[in-house]
């Protein structure tokens, strides 16, 4: 079962395909099956052309596999990874040539 365990809408710059983005969403995904758990942080930039358009385009999706055994969810390991969540996706961000700006949030953050 795949739970975006954190989620959030932020302000970016990038531009991807010769596309201009506008807006990031930036996900902790949790993935479980058969004893096996697997975490990944993601960063998806989408066009944001107004305060309606949230529509993700996942052709500028960078992630990176956290953790991955054996195991089931854990509250624990979760906020473990939350802690330097910022630093990772600051990361994939830069990889991407782009910016995301935590500071300007468009909505406000889910947990799942």
């Amino acid at each position: 079962m795949t739970v975006n365990v954190f989620e959030q809408y932020l302000e970016a710059e990038a531009e991807v395909n010769g596309v201009k983005r506008r807006g990031a969403l930036v996900m902790l995904i949790s993935d479980s099956e058969a004893g096996q758990i697997r975490y990944e942080a993601a960063v998806s930039f989408f066009p944001h052309r107004d305060e309606e358009d949230f529509a993700v385009s996942y052709d500028a999706y960078y992630s990176e596999v956290l953790f991955e055994g054996k195991g089931r969810r854990s509250k624990k390991r979760e906020a473990k990874l939350l802690e330097g969540f910022q630093e990772i996706i600051e990361r994939l961000v830069e990889t991407a040539g782009g910016k995301v700006f935590f500071d300007r949030p468009l909505r406000e953050a889910r947990r799942g």
